[in-house]
């Protein structure tokens, strides 16, 4: 995967996901574990001049159960998987309401997103053009 520059209107939130907090430490990959109960896995890359984020989501159904947005330079996926009431065992399945949301790339086109699911997998591609100068000089007349 390549790293991407991303375009950040709004400040992100002084507290990362309780999750992430423990990314960095490998020795304590196992209490990282009982935080993710409800994370909504994800993996990125830019493919073919596209933005790809694909989400873990088994067991749901997309037309339904999940909504998908930008704003503001802001990708975010949401899904709900209710628990079905009449199973009486043990689970360690995750249900309830998941919600992640990414920076696009600068240059990303937000009329241009394409979402499909697939065997448990959400894939929403986003198009993404080379990034215009930041700069440009102008050119000054003379009032004569």
């Amino acid at each position: 995967m390549t790293t991407l520059p991303v375009r950040r209107p709004h400040p992100r939130s002084f507290f990362p996901e309780f999750s992430e907090l423990f990314a960095g430490f490998p020795a304590l990959a196992g209490v990282r574990h009982a935080f993710d109960t409800r994370v909504m896995r994800l993996e990125d890359e830019m493919k073919d001049g596209r933005y790809v984020v694909r989400a873990e989501m088994p067991g749901i159904d997309p037309a339904k159960d999940v909504d998908i947005t930008v704003r503001d330079g802001q990708l975010s996926i949401k899904a709900e998987r209710t628990e079905k009431k009449d199973f009486d065992g043990r689970s360690e399945f995750s249900y309830g309401s998941f919600l992640r949301t990414v920076s696009l790339p600068t240059g990303a086109d937000e009329e241009n997103i394409e979402a499909t699911y697939d065997n448990g997998i959400l894939t929403v591609s986003v198009a993404v053009s080379e990034p215009k100068p930041a700069e440009r000089h102008v050119q000054i007349q003379s009032a004569n």
